[in-house]
Parts: C-alpha cells; sequence; structure tokens
C-alpha cells in the first residue's frame, strides 16, 4: 500500500494549517493511503494525533513525503535531506521584512522559511499552493509542477452557538461596528483599520467603533497599538478583544455591521471566508491574495490609504443595493470554495504524480 505522511512544525488546533494538515490526512486516507502526521511541535489537543517526526520510519511500500510549509522549522531541512519523493503544500510566508523593525526573531525565522521552500524547489515532484498568488511565488522559486489547491476548509465547521452573555454585552450603542479577526501583527496592518476609522468618525459617524479580535502576535507591535489608538483619542472606540471563544467570535460577527481588513499580507484569508460566511459585508485592501480569495464578494480598495478605505466603507453602509450585492457574492463565493471543491482539485493535482 502507497503511504503519504504529512510533515508540519507546528500542529495546532483552531489553526489553518493544522485544521488543513488533518483534513489532508482525512481525505488521503479515504483515498486508500496510509498517512500519519510528523510534527516539530504540537500542543495538548493535538499530541494523540501526529508523532515526532525523527521517530519516522518509511513503510515497506512506495512512500511519499509531504510538507506543509509555513514556516522556517528544522523539520523543512530535515526533510529536504530524505529520499523519499516529495510533495509541498505551501501556505504562504510572509515577508520578512514586515516583522524585522518588531521582532528580528520572527524575521529571521521567516527568512529561514524562505531559503528552505526554495531548497526544496528542484526534488519536490508537486507543489500545491493556497492561492495563484502562492503559485506565482513558487514559480518564481523554482517549481516546476505546481497546482492551485485552495485550503480544505469546511465553511460550516464556523457555525457555533452564539455566547448569550457576550452578545448582550457587544450589543447596543450607536454608530456603526467595525470588525477584523486576525492576530495582531504588523502585516495586518492594524494601524490602517485605526487610522481610518478615525477619518471616518471625523467625515461620516462620529459614534463608529473598531473591534479588532484576534492573540497578539507581537507584544511590541500591541504596544505600540495601544500608544497609538491614544493618540487618536480612540480608547473608548477602539477595543483589543484578545483570543476569543468560538460563541463569543459568533457574536462578534452578528454584532458586526462591516468587516474591514487593511493586510497587506494574506496568502489565501481564511477571516475573509469566515466574514462572507457570516453575512458580513466585506470591505479590503487589494493586498496579495485578498482579492482572488473573495471573488466579488468584497469592496477591495488600493492598500495603505485610510481615507480611501473609511469612504469604501461609509459607501458600503450607506448603499443598500451595493451591500446585499456584496452580501450574496461573498456566499457564493464561500460556496466556491467549498470542502468538496476544495477536496475534488486536491485529489485531481496528487493521484497523477503519485498513481503509477
Amino acid at each position: 500500500m502507497t503511504e503519504i505522511h504529512q510533515f508540519v512544525a507546528t500542529f495546532a488546533p483552531r489553526d489553518a494549517t493544522g485544521n488543513h494538515t488533518i483534513a489532508t490526512q482525512r481525505l488521503l486516507r479515504e483515498l486508500g493511503f496510509t498517512s500519519e502526521i510528523w510534527v516539530v511541535n504540537s500542543t495538548r489537543e493535538t499530541a494523540g494525533l501526529c508523532k515526532p517526526y525523527k521517530s519516522f520510519t518509511p513503510g515497506k511500500g512506495p512512500t511519499w513525503l509531504m510538507y506543509q510549509a509555513s514556516t522556517g522549522s528544522p523539520v523543512a531541512d530535515w526533510f529536504l535531506a530524505r529520499d523519499e519523493p516529495k510533495l509541498v503544500y505551501h501556505h504562504n510566508h510572509t515577508p520578512p521584512s514586515f516583522w524585522a523593525p518588531w521582532e528580528p526573531h520572527v524575521a529571521v525565522e521567516l527568512e529561514m522559511a524562505w531559503r528552505q521552500t526554495a531548497d526544496l524547489a528542484g526534488p519536490t515532484r508537486l507543489a500545491m499552493a493556497a492561492s495563484a498568488f502562492t503559485q506565482t511565488e513558487l514559480a518564481r522559486l523554482g517549481y516546476r509542477n505546481t497546482a492551485v489547491v485552495p485550503i480544505l476548509l469546511d465553511p460550516h465547521a464556523f457555525a457555533s452557538e452564539v455566547d448569550a452573555r457576550a452578545e448582550e454585552r457587544l450589543g447596543g450603542g450607536r454608530g456603526a461596528v467595525w470588525l477584523f479577526v486576525s492576530r495582531l501583527a504588523p502585516h495586518k496592518r492594524q494601524q490602517t483599520l485605526m487610522k481610518a476609522l478615525a477619518l471616518y468618525r471625523q467625515a461620516y459617524d462620529a459614534d463608529a467603533r473598531l473591534r479588532l479580535v484576534g492573540s497578539a502576535g507581537s507584544v511590541r507591535y500591541l504596544d505600540a497599538l495601544t500608544k497609538y489608538r491614544a493618540a487618536l483619542g480612540l480608547e473608548d472606540a477602539i477595543s483589543f478583544e484578545g483570543d476569543v471563544s468560538d460563541g463569543e467570535l459568533v457574536a462578534h460577527y452578528r454584532a458586526a455591521d462591516v468587516f474591514v481588513s487593511a493586510s497587506e499580507h494574506e496568502g489565501f484569508g481564511i477571516g475573509l471566508i469566515e466574514a462572507m460566511h457570516n453575512g458580513i459585508p466585506v470591505v479590503a485592501a487589494a493586498a496579495a491574495a485578498v482579492p482572488e480569495t473573495v471573488g466579488g464578494g468584497a469592496l477591495c480598495v488600493p492598500p495603505a490609504q485610510p481615507a480611501v478605505l473609511a469612504a469604501a466603507v461609509h459607501k458600503v453602509l450607506t448603499d443598500a443595493p451595493l451591500r446585499d450585492q456584496l452580501v450574496a457574492a461573498g456566499r457564493r463565493r464561500v460556496e466556491e470554495l467549498s470542502l468538496a471543491n476544495a477536496r475534488q482539485r486536491f485529489v485531481d493535482a496528487l493521484l497523477p504524480v503519485v498513481t503509477p
């Protein structure tokens, strides 16, 4: 029996890479392959689902190795040195320049990630990319055989019972509620969102609020955002909600009027899909893979222009036909990126390569 084993740096629950890895294993096993997950680091929740990568022993039959490329890791160099035929799924890496001023060690890790991904170009038989944007980067690195296979994501898994206490806390009040869900990180450009809200309050709605949901990827960046909020005089209008439960997240979507993203680097953009699934109109900076991910389900504007972003939000919230059009288009786009469609694209890309 042919074996296809996955290797990943950090295997964590409720993480895009981790969820994709689990869904990939499930599909590989359904296709009749033996498949295990081998990791550098795991959490308490995932420890029983994986094994340490250094304990890997190849099977007696044909054995393929698949690397989930998401960050720099010692497993990538180990993977490169192996003789087995190789597959890569590239989730994309953030350019180190975004992180260097804030967390130099993260920038070094990202530089390692890009180097390792480039080193794998030669021996890799097939590289799958989460988006056409990422596929272009693979081609630039020298990969010969590539395919776009969206992240194996079930939008219906977003469904959860609402946290009633959170819903009560978040409801009410005057003014439009902006929402952005992602970790606080330099490339996500939360500072641009904050400036855009300040301009929006001056020009359109003095009571508008912004809720930033997500853990802090950088303490220094969070500290800078906190000081910037104070400088803007928006302590009561901008909240850092931190990491939230599934039920609390549902409450945030129910309370929001618009999902706004100023992110300047996305290899795919799970948060955008989640917002469209929840029927929230989306306004987003047209950077990296964002336009491709949202399709027609968002109003996209040039990056790094807070005034334009503010005007776009005003347009969406005051033009009911446009809002309805975006919400409907977003739901259609979510269906296009359904788990069934992504699984089929995975199968179409993989089987011609690994099946004699």
